[in-house]
């Protein structure tokens, strides 16, 4: 899941349901595994799929229509719950960027350590992109991390992201926090060294 960030453009999958919730995410029945691999395939799993395990041809993850790796989400994404699990499933599924008017604070933060670029927007242009696609699934958004900027290729106007200067390091470089670490080894001892 370590991939380094740079400039992504993409089609979008559209989830304008405000408020989405970490357990709409990955239910809890869910939570007993430790490793990340396979999450994916259970991400949204009780709106993806009937109780026998056939997909529901309404949820928009089983429209073909709909596909790319940036996520558009309603107002408040990742409330609830602080498990970690929803930002696996998200990233096992394959999204890279999830795109929201606001995000939980424990839930964006789960997403920077897992390589999810969460990119906070104006309701407006949230609403504007869900327009966009909905008018055009085609429509691709580009992501730009070193400038911060998200564009609507559709109608050409661009907004700009806040994200802490850290997570943007690390990621633009394809660090997690153990590897920032061991990077700046030499700095760290020789810190010890000094202040003993």
């Amino acid at each position: 899941m370590k991939q380094k960030f740079d400039v992504i453009t993409s089609t979008c999958v559209p989830l304008p349901l405000e408020n989405v919730d970490t357990d709409q995410i990955i239910p809890a029945r869910f939570l007993k595994a430790t490793d990340k691999a396979g999450f994916g395939d259970n991400l949204f799993r009780d709106w993806r799929y009937n109780a026998d395990g056939s997909p529901k041809k309404d949820f928009v993850l089983n429209d073909p229509k709909y596909c790319g790796c940036i996520l558009v989400a309603g107002k408040n994404f990742g409330s609830g719950s602080s498990r970690e699990h929803a930002a696996w499933a998200i990233a096992g599924y394959g999204f890279r960027v999830v795109i929201s008017s606001f995000f939980a604070d424990i839930h964006k933060n789960n997403e920077l350590n897992n390589f999810v670029l969460p990119v906070v927007v104006t309701e407006q242009f949230l609403q504007e992109l869900f327009k966009s696609i909905a008018a055009d699934p085609k429509t691709e958004v580009e992501v730009d991390l070193p400038h911060q900027t998200v564009t609507n290729k559709a109608t050409g106007r661009s907004e700009k992201f806040g994200i802490n200067a850290y997570k943007k390091h690390c990621l633009m470089n394809g660090l997690d926090d153990i590897d920032y670490l061991i990077q700046n080894k030499d700095m760290i001892e020789a810190w010890e060294r000094r202040n003993k």
